[in-house]
């Protein structure tokens, strides 16, 4: 069961883009944010996880922030660690939707070994208009 803070979908789905850009509205405006105690940060993070490595397997996506290792989540917010390992690191800047979206699209046309475990995104400020982002993907 998926809780408050993911959802799932594919990169060919009609409404990819409504379901993520819908978690990232929930999770502001329907008060999850403020629920999650003990963060280390000021940093929104996206995080990719259970997709096979076909841009047409569904995936989760979870909306997150870094908090303090032995934090209890409250119920309804799944507690996510990502892994060591090697990773490949992007930074976006720009427009917030326009900038991660024209990146994703390069990024499958890469020829990256890819882990297809945990990817993220991890927003440095929280400008629309001039954000800058930092981007992780997973590697073999």
């Amino acid at each position: 069961m998926l809780e408050k803070s993911e959802a799932r979908t594919n990169n060919t789905s009609s409404d990819m883009g409504m379901v993520i850009g819908g978690l990232w509205n929930r999770f502001y405006q329907d008060g999850i944010y403020e629920s999650i105690p003990n963060k280390v940060n000021n940093k929104a993070m996206g995080i990719y996880t259970d997709y096979a490595g076909n841009e047409k397997d569904d995936y989760t996506v979870c909306v997150a922030y870094e908090v303090a290792k032995g934090t209890a989540m409250p119920d309804g917010i799944v507690l996510r660690t990502i892994p060591a390992g090697n990773y490949a690191k992007f930074i976006v800047e720009g427009d917030m939707q326009k900038a991660v979206a024209e990146f994703w699209q390069e990024l499958w046309k890469m020829d990256l070994p890819r882990a297809y475990q945990y990817d993220f995104e991890e927003y440095q400020n929280d400008s629309m208009e001039e954000c800058e982002i930092h981007i992780y993907i997973s590697l073999k």
